[in-house]
């Protein structure tokens, strides 16, 4: 099966556990301001790739991949669907582990095609942009209904789930919205792992050769302790909601 490819990492660290083979898929719905991939909008672009031709690759350097996987990631990978599904097939008979990076933003309830997807899924790192779904819509151009109801539905499957949230400042760095953020995740049975990023500004120089607006332009990067600090606040709320659902048994 044939897919659209924007790029292909070799080695990386930071995309799942180990060092995996990352692949970046072509197209992407939301139009998240602090994007640094503007690139990867456009449907129809980037290389043709074959899974077969990923799974070759993958088997070429396995050695160096013996506690990693592969990664598919974007863009919004979900728009090709069917893609990820074959290339998480071929994985899965070859013993490769597999991780799924997305927004969840193309979600749809009772559809068999995610149904299939998530026999082959091993980790997914969801993508929470914001819990406010108002605030949701200004930052990425749609709201988080189908995010939240892709990360309701991970957990009635048992997929384990690593969240992943940006700390934008002014954005989505205010208390109440991280301590919302963390008692949603509270709810959720299969979150392994809380990812939260500083806001940087890497992809400004991007957007200017692309002969694009900065929708951003002026906001200064977010801090490490920044985001360690807003961590601190959302394990906070996910800490609380345990409580609660706890009392209750």
């Amino acid at each position: 099966m044939k897919g659209n490819v924007h790029s292909i990492e070799s080695f990386g660290t930071v995309d799942g556990p180990g060092i995996r083979l990352v692949i970046f898929m072509q197209g992407c719905p939301l139009r998240c301001k602090y994007c640094h991939n503007p690139d990867t909008w456009k449907m129809g672009q980037g290389d043709t790739r074959q899974t077969e031709e990923i799974i070759a690759l993958f088997k070429k350097n396995r050695s160096f991949y013996s506690n990693g996987g592969i990664t598919v990631t974007g863009g919004e990978p979900l728009l090709q669907i069917e893609f990820v599904t074959e290339l998480f097939r071929l994985a899965k008979a070859e013993g490769i582990h597999t991780c799924l990076d997305t927004s969840g933003i193309t979600y749809r309830e009772n559809d068999p095609d995610f149904d299939e997807l998530i026999k082959y899924t091993d980790l997914v790192m969801l993508d929470i942009k914001h819990i406010d779904s108002a605030c949701h819509k200004e930052l990425t151009g749609s709201n988080n209904y189908k995010i939240l109801a892709f990360a309701r539905y991970l957990d009635t499957k048992g997929i384990p789930v690593w969240i992943r949230h940006v700390v934008v400042p002014g954005i989505t760095d205010k208390k109440e919205y991280l301590l919302e953020l963390g008692r949603y995740i509270g709810t959720l049975s299969n979150v392994k792992a809380l990812d939260v990023l500083p806001y940087h500004t890497m992809g400004v120089s991007k957007y200017r050769e692309l002969g694009m607006k900065y929708p951003l332009a002026g906001l200064e990067p977010m801090s490490t302790r920044g985001a360690v600090e807003a961590k601190k606040v959302i394990l906070a709320g996910y800490r609380e909601k345990k409580a609660e659902i706890s009392s209750r048994k």
